[in-house]
């Protein structure tokens, strides 16, 4: 196997060491599905991106893998692998504003670079329609995160969204809740794999600090997620569509409790009842660059 270049890239923060870390592996067409999950192992993050040459009517493509699985639309490895891409001048700037399509697993992404004297400030993505998928008793579902029906938001379903992931949406009541989210391992694994969906969000519409709108946790049985730009695209479908929050824009906030802050700019574009498209977008900040020597 030839070397490989990557990056390791820090998404929806502007500081290094903040937001959430992802691997970016550049030019990786060689490597199969067994060689790409070794390595998004071996780097241990929440995802590793692997570009690609696209498709005819795309500009970049890229393929994502958990440690465990491929995963077919991600928010912040998007993020992270669009700032790479520009950063080694894999992708040029047309100007204030560029328009390319990324190539995901579910199909093409609109993304825009916004950028101010050829330096990128911001990358958004425009994920897929949302669709609103099953719905769960809470009393079979809140246990598994160490939490009663009770710690729900009154009125609102757990329910299954997905921007082109299928993340689990559960709306609490307070901030006190979340802090008291405790995973329960057995209980969670039966559920996912009894489900429909790919990970759980539990969100509240306020933020943790004067900027934000909202504050989630996206919890498993071994890690956190910092930052799930995916599951912001739902969680504001979501709040949007079931009346929760009116604003069609604001900043999702994530990661603070775990020392890793993140923030992101969301824009829903369409009615609570046929909403297009979420805009969800971050700044990026690279921490490693390197070579992967196979």
């Amino acid at each position: 196997m030839p070397n490989y270049p990557f990056m390791q890239v820090d998404a929806f923060t502007t500081v290094a060491l903040g937001g959430n870390p992802c691997a970016i592996v550049f030019e990786a067409d060689d490597l199969d599905s067994n060689a790409r999950q070794a390595i998004a192992r071996e780097m241990n993050l929440s995802e590793t991106a692997f570009t690609q040459t696209p498709p005819a009517g795309s500009d970049v493509a890229a393929r994502y893998f958990t440690v465990d699985e491929e995963i077919p639309l991600a928010g912040h490895p998007t993020i992270a692998t669009i700032h790479a891409l520009v950063e080694t001048g894999r992708v040029k700037l047309t100007g204030d504003t560029t328009h390319i399509l990324l190539e995901l697993k579910v199909g093409p992404i609109p993304i825009e670079i916004y950028a101010s004297e050829g330096k990128v400030q911001r990358i958004v993505m425009s994920q897929k329609k949302p669709q609103f998928l099953t719905t769960y008793d809470p009393a079979q579902v809140m246990p598994a995160f160490g939490l009663t029906p009770d710690d729900l938001l009154p009125g609102y379903p757990v329910q299954t969204v997905s921007t082109g992931t299928p993340q689990l949406m559960m709306a609490v009541r307070d901030l006190e809740a979340l802090r008291r989210i405790q995973v329960n391992a057995p209980l969670y694994n039966h559920l996912r794999e009894n489900g429909d969906w790919f990970s759980p969000h539990l969100f509240v519409a306020q933020g943790v600090t004067s900027e934000g709108q909202t504050f989630a946790r996206h919890v498993g049985p071994t890690l956190e997620d910092p930052f799930t730009g995916s599951a912001t695209g739902g969680m504001a479908a979501y709040l949007y569509h079931y009346g929760i929050i009116s604003q069609r824009e604001f900043i999702a906030e994530q990661g603070h409790w775990i020392g890793r802050p993140g923030q992101a700019t969301v824009e829903i574009v369409g009615s609570p009842d046929d909403i297009e498209t979420v805009k969800v977008g971050g700044s990026a900040v690279t921490v490693i660059k390197g070579e992967l020597l196979l």
